[in-house]
């Protein structure tokens, strides 16, 4: 039997990288998944692939009660779905830094107002909220996408705090720079790629970038039994970027 057995979980970001190897090992360990993302159709087999669009409330409140419908509990959240921002202040738009934030904070916020009344019913829930180690050092070019990020990881704290003893936990991922399809996007946009993807790999003190399937294991693990104690916290998995 797997550690989810019986259980529910939402995975938003779940059609590529990080959120598709959440998903698909969500669905391993005997879960329930809803796989959702803005473009279903590569979300992993054997889950519950579902359109969404993570800045839109209608769209998670409808998707969090399909949920509830389906299967009258939610076990997990996943917040993961969020991209990417390459500009500095100067750069970026008003019109970029207000769509990144709007996939990757107000995203959150969404899918955690919604999830958490279905938790506290049943007096237990984890949600697991995908931050960036750019939350928690200054990274060049990477403005809003920074800020986005470091505005999840204070929003984890805060709902952390706000539900502790309620058996709903709250915590964040902080990968370092993942080889995902976002960062593949990133490196063949460069005039050398080859060249940006060593600059990429050199920030990780290991030597090399991380993996989808990293950061998925560390997410089973905090909404996990395991994890019944860990709540707030910031599980840094990125190669000791931020450890220099």
């Amino acid at each position: 039997m797997g550690r989810f057995e019986g259980r529910t979980v939402l995975v938003t970001g779940a059609g590529s990288g990080i959120g598709f190897h959440m998903a698909s090992r969500f669905r391993d360990e005997g879960a329930v998944v809803y796989a959702a993302d803005i473009t279903p159709g590569g979300c992993p087999g054997g889950t519950v692939a579902l359109s969404l669009d993570v800045t839109e409330e209608r769209q998670i409140r409808e998707t969090v009660e399909r949920v509830l419908a389906d299967t009258g509990r939610l076990d997990v959240l996943c917040n993961n779905a969020g991209i990417g921002s390459t500009k500095n202040p100067i750069d970026c738009t008003a019109e970029e830094w207000d769509h990144v934030f709007a996939v990757n904070v107000r995203g959150v916020f969404l899918g955690t107002k919604y999830a958490l009344p279905a938790m506290l019913r049943q007096g237990k829930g984890a949600i697991v909220n995908t931050a960036s180690a750019a939350g928690s050092v200054g990274l060049i070019d990477r403005a809003a996408y920074g800020a986005s990020k470091g505005a999840v990881i204070a929003f984890t704290k805060q709902v952390a705090v706000q539900y502790a003893g309620t058996g709903v936990r709250c915590n964040c991922l902080v990968p370092g720079t993942v080889d995902s399809p976002w960062v593949g996007r990133l490196l063949d946009e460069a005039g050398d790629p080859a060249e940006a993807r060593e600059r990429l790999i050199a920030r990780q003190p290991v030597g090399r970038l991380g993996v989808p399937a990293e950061i998925a294991e560390a997410a089973l693990y905090l909404a996990s039994d395991d994890a019944d104690f860990v709540t707030g916290t910031e599980l840094v998995i990125d190669g000791g970027l931020l450890a220099r």
